[in-house]
């Protein structure tokens, strides 16, 4: 079903800091590129805001009827420390000297909690999922044509990008909107940049150390690829030269963004990404995130209730919904008292899907379940607002319980508009799973009625008919339907 011909999407380009009507390069399809993990240790949650915005994005646009391809890599190799001036100590190969272990086993090791916790936070695997040192071949090639073009410079067996020299014919700085008049005259001077031409310039390729592991054949020798060229390699090799949706978090705008634009307008002529989208940061009881600090909590943490900072445990879904609450674009800070009510608000709106099944429909509605779908869908189209969505689903938890309790009505119509609605937006879009055990609550059910029936049989004998009546009634509310009959009382749900 295409839906996006009917709905009108707008997203905030960072490229152009302004929201603009969504219009893919080719009608129909979507290709989104989202920056993954460096697999040097557990995935942290940060990261993890970013990947369930982006994953949130990705399940709007399918809703909508786009056939989108969806790219996030891994990065398993040239993420060095100091990613800004390509220098310092490749991140994994730092933690494999530390646990005296293969650089190979970290990146297996991490890849596996990271999509173990990708995984319990409902996030859909993308649709390509490739790795930089499956790449190599590819990095080499972009730098063979960067150097064609002039922009890149080879030293003593290493390859940086002539950011200067790019400057004059092109805008380096355009994503972040920094000048690079103003960066060479901010910038002091770092120690072993006498490689480079300008502090500003960063490595394409590294000539590889004798005690560097990781290391590939090129024409400048052995050596590893720059962190920046992996994403520019493998976004444009399975989503083209020019793409419709490139993702990150917003560390990511300067330098490792800016720096994929030149690489590619360098190798290729044209400018890459048509929409650029960055999901803001998490912070920390209203302080940064940070491990050297304290001020820190892993997902499996907040899962298990092992940690120091949090007095219980809450449920993946739990802090997903929390996620939710916010922009993607907004500072959110994650707080036990935020988690808490979160909490309470999920189980609230579990509880009203759940009771969804169970209403009686009548003749007419109270509700009208068609211009509030639109409204949200609205407010998924403005930029994929999950906030105002969220405030519309609670307007339906609200009349699901009038309903509940007999003070409103909705036709069979609207019932069944009411429930696919609900289920699109909160587990297809949203991304939320159900509570645990609200299956197994389910299967109680006939149980439950059967009792009820006992007791009210009882009242009859007892010809106490106002216990029976109330209880025949209360059930009725519930849209569970008592029928008396030859061989007893039995009952329907529904309609």
């Amino acid at each position: 079903m295409q839906l996006y011909k009917s709905q009108s999407l707008k997203i905030h380009n960072s490229l152009t800091g302004s929201k603009e009507v969504f219009v893919p390069l080719n009608e129909g399809h979507v290709g989104m590129y989202v920056c993954g993990p460096t697999v040097y240790s557990n995935v942290h949650l940060g990261n993890c805001r970013t990947f369930l915005s982006f994953d949130m994005i990705f399940r709007y646009l399918k809703h909508l009827g786009y056939k989108v391809r969806y790219v996030r890599n891994i990065t398993d190799a040239g993420h060095l420390e100091d990613g800004d001036a390509g220098e310092g100590e490749d991140k994994i190969l730092k933690k494999a000297r530390l646990e005296q272990i293969e650089p190979m086993e970290v990146v297996q090791r991490y890849t596996v909690d990271f999509h173990n916790i990708l995984q319990k936070f409902n996030i859909l695997p993308p649709s390509i999922e490739p790795t930089a040192t499956g790449h190599i071949i590819e990095q080499i090639e972009i730098i063979r044509q960067i150097l064609d073009q002039g922009f890149a410079y080879e030293k003593n067996g290493s390859v940086y990008f002539d950011v200067v020299k790019f400057n004059a014919s092109h805008e380096y700085g355009k994503l972040s909107g920094r000048k690079l008049e103003d960066m060479i005259a901010n910038t002091r001077e770092l120690t072993a940049q006498d490689e480079k031409k300008n502090p500003q310039d960063f490595a394409l390729w590294k000539q590889a150390e004798p005690q560097h592991i990781m290391r590939w054949p090129s024409p400048w020798g052995e050596g590893f690829p720059g962190w920046h060229l992996e994403c520019t390699a493998m976004s444009t090799k399975y989503l083209g030269k020019r793409f419709d949706i490139h993702g990150g978090g917003m560390d990511l705008k300067f330098p490792h963004h800016e720096c994929e634009i030149a690489q590619a307008e360098a190798s290729y002529g044209v400018s890459p990404v048509k929409y650029w989208l960055h999901a803001n940061m998490l912070t920390l009881n209203g302080k940064k995130m940070a491990k050297s600090t304290g001020n820190n909590i892993l997902p499996n943490e907040i899962f298990t209730g092992e940690n120091k900072i949090f007095g219980k445990a809450f449920a993946p879904a739990v802090v997903r919904f929390f996620m939710m609450q916010a922009h993607y674009s907004s500072i959110l800070d994650l707080s036990e008292s935020a988690l808490l009510a979160s909490e309470k608000g999920y189980l609230r709106l579990m509880e009203a899907i759940e009771a969804i099944e169970w209403l009686a429909p009548s003749g007419k509605s109270d509700f009208d379940v068609a211009i509030w779908r639109q409204k949200c869908y609205d407010a998924m189209n403005d930029d994929f607002n999950t906030p105002v969505l969220i405030a519309h689903l609670f307007e339906a938890v609200k009349q699901i319980n009038l309903v509940r309790e007999r003070k409103s009505s909705l036709s069979k119509t609207d019932k069944e508009l009411l429930e696919a609605s609900m289920h699109a937006f909160v587990f297809d879009i949203l991304g939320l799973e159900r509570r645990s055990g609200s299956n197994r609550d389910t299967e109680k059910l006939p149980g439950v009625v059967e009792l009820l029936i006992a007791l009210r049989n009882e009242a009859r004998t007892n010809k106490d008919f106002a216990t029976s009546d109330r209880i025949r009634d209360e059930l009725a509310g519930l849209g569970i339907q008592l029928k008396d009959g030859k061989e007893g009382t039995t009952f329907s749900v529904g309609s």
